[in-house]
């Protein structure tokens, strides 16, 4: 039997460019539970174009390798690149991202348009950088703005693509709720409150700084894909890709799995 050989970037919880004889859904599967590599948790990735090819990755070499098992099983996973994968891929050549729960179940999205919320001084966001970069930062730029922030050549602590997103926080009721009630849970889990506080108090008292890295790890598997804000972005320079997330009750009434889970 002839399988399509497919091209798949690993996002979370690392990065890899893979070849692979299996779709999407039940390449998931074989990579957060299949294989005899050892994960527990969720799993991000994107499908490429499998007409992409840069210099930077032997993908010809790999493909001819990617066969069918003598028992007639289709090849899973044939490892192209595990370093600076997200930086040399074309962000037009990304066809669709997928999210998978811990449980293996896949929510396949879509690229769309982002309609900017333009950029607001005393408004702060959450930002959750997930590939290559993992910081939580707290920020005055809008999403795209973020994005085109830590892509800048020249900023020396920025990288030359990335993945990310926005995470759902009303900062003044966040203070309000916690200045009545110190034994609030966080709105972000893995982020103690008081740091949170602190970081928004710290950040509005100085406004000549754009912003502040809150959490030295983005802890994304312990976020849910419920907080997430609007979708995912990927940012080159001043090149950017997004991939709305459907509201919850569409994903609920098409996606019952994952939405459970999510």
């Amino acid at each position: 039997m002839n399988f399509p050989i497919r091209l798949y970037a690993i996002l979370y919880p690392n990065t890899s460019l893979i070849a692979s004889q299996l779709d999407p859904e039940h390449f998931a599967k074989h990579y957060i539970s299949g294989s005899t590599r050892h994960y527990d948790g969720k799993m991000m990735f994107v499908e490429v174009d499998p007409g992409f090819r840069h210099p930077y990755f032997r993908i010809d070499e790999a493909v001819a390798e990617v066969v069918p098992h003598e028992d007639g099983r289709p090849k899973a996973t044939k490892f192209i690149s595990c370093y600076r994968v997200l930086e040399h891929l074309d962000l037009e050549a990304i066809l669709q991202l997928y999210l998978t729960t811990s449980e293996g179940h896949c929510l396949g999205l879509q690229p769309g348009p982002h309609e900017s919320d333009g950029h607001d001084e005393a408004t702060l966001r959450v930002f959750a950088e997930i590939a290559p970069l993992r910081m939580l930062a707290l920020a005055r730029h809008s999403f795209e703005e973020f994005g085109s922030y830590i892509t800048d050549p020249a900023n020396p602590k920025g990288a030359p693509a990335l993945f990310y997103t926005q995470l759902e926080l009303e900062v003044d009721e966040f203070l309000a709720d916690f200045d009545a009630n110190p034994m609030l849970l966080s709105p972000i889990p893995g982020l103690h409150p008081s740091k949170l506080r602190d970081s928004i108090l710290e950040l509005r008292s100085k406004r000549s700084k754009p912003l502040k890295g809150i959490s030295l790890h983005s802890t994304f598997e312990k976020i849910p894909y419920r907080i997430v804000q609007g979708g995912f972005m990927f940012a080159s320079g001043t090149q950017n890709r997004f991939f709305p997330l459907p509201d919850l009750h569409e994903i609920e009434n098409t996606n019952y799995k994952f939405w459970k889970h999510m």
